[in-house]
């Protein structure tokens, strides 16, 4: 068994100076919105929990009980000191409120007031939403989408798409590379074919379809009901510690990964984000906004430290239990980004948003600092924008 993993929060350590230096703002700053919400119905605004205190529900995609979740609930529990009282967090596991794939609608509608959701989600929603989280073999490293979304300007689409959509984008969330545990061993793209594999749908999707394997759709909380039943024989969800958590070892003996330069070929930097309704987000002052972008951002790299320290436990208990890793090869690599990259502007010439956020993929990944592609890798290939 791994050891309990319940990371101290490093939130405080990454926004030291922030919030000292905003408070003297905030004392008075939410009264008049504070009022103004809550003249309205309880489902359609954020309620007020206290005379100077606003109170989110925010919903996450974690399960319950997961090192994710545990993370998540320790740090909604820290804003209200972080914002002196003016902001409360209350959150809630996958599926308590809302299903994942209907968070988008409960949010936009009021039922909660925000949520924690896989990125990737948006793909059913969207074309663009398959470019705001990771995608087989696009950028490889969490610093590579912190460069996309900061200094190519990826934030700035991402909240345009997300405003038209009724919700406020206020940053994205690092937390791993997705593995895929299956119940027999895949050691070459080969293996995929007739393989009936959960994966997130959107571009991850089609480009196992292209290489034949039998896809399906389904919410992280029936990947286990799916694999115990035989329903599914492999499935793509997130890194060691949490599939550990959901007991993915009991009824698979595999996971499957890529060679050590290229651990993971379809989801190497999965994504998650906090985003609330435009209702919610406007009730807060300018200064609160600041400090919340502020704070999403310390989340971030305290969520992913706290995982990968889960991770390198539940690596040595996966190993105990009986699972072993298997690993495609530096030729599946090569193969599967000869697959990937007619997929990438199928899907980006889907609409124009979906073509203004590739394009910036473009120019990351042929960032000396990247060097993922060149020119010659998409020659004869046009975005429409």
């Amino acid at each position: 068994m791994p050891k309990e993993s319940s990371p101290k929060p490093h939130y405080r350590e990454a926004v030291e100076g922030v919030v000292d230096s905003r408070r003297k703002f905030m004392k008075t700053a939410l009264v008049g919105a504070g009022a103004t919400a809550a003249g309205a119905g309880v489902l359609a605004t954020p309620h007020i929990a206290k005379a100077q205190e606003l109170e989110f529900r925010i919903q996450s995609s974690w399960q319950p009980g997961t090192t994710g979740y545990r993370i998540f609930e320790e740090w909604c529990g820290g804003i209200v000191e972080l914002t002196s009282g003016e902001l409360a967090l209350q959150p809630f596991p996958a599926g308590a409120v809302s299903g994942d794939f209907q968070l988008f609608d409960a949010v936009r509608n009021g039922v909660l007031e925000g949520m924690n959701l896989f990125t990737v989600y948006w793909a059913g929603r969207m074309p663009a939403g398959v470019f705001l989280s990771s995608f087989p073999m696009g950028l490889n490293h969490p610093h590579q989408w912190d460069m996309m979304f900061g200094a190519y300007g990826g934030v700035q689409i991402a909240r345009e798409l997300y405003e038209r959509n009724g919700l406020y984008f206020v940053g994205h969330v690092h937390h791993d590379m997705n593995l895929i545990h299956s119940k027999r061993p895949i050691t070459s793209l080969d293996d995929f074919d007739g393989l009936l594999l959960r994966v997130p749908g959107g571009i991850v999707a089609d480009c196992f379809a292209a290489i034949g394997a039998a896809t399906t759709l389904l919410p992280g909380s029936e990947v286990y009901p799916a694999l115990e039943r035989g329903t599914i024989e492999a499935a793509d969800f997130v890194g060691p510690a949490v599939n550990y958590d959901l007991g993915f070892h009991q009824v698979t003996n595999y996971v499957v990964m890529g060679p050590p330069s290229t651990p993971c070929l379809h989801q190497p930097v999965d994504l998650m984000d906090i985003s609330f309704s435009l209702r919610a987000w406007n009730a807060l002052s300018d200064n609160l906004k600041d400090l919340m972008t502020h704070l999403v951002a310390g989340y971030s790299r305290t969520h992913y430290d706290g995982i990968q320290a889960a991770n390198k436990d539940a690596w040595v208990a996966l190993a105990e239990a009986g699972t072993t890793v298997s690993r495609l090869s530096e030729e599946d690599v090569v193969r599967f980004r000869q697959v990937a990259i007619p997929l990438w502007f199928d899907w980006a010439n889907r609409d124009p948003d979906a073509a203004r956020l590739f394009n910036i993929h473009l120019q990351v990944m042929q960032d000396p600092e990247v060097a993922y592609i060149t020119p010659d890798d998409i020659a004869g290939y046009e975005l429409d924008l």
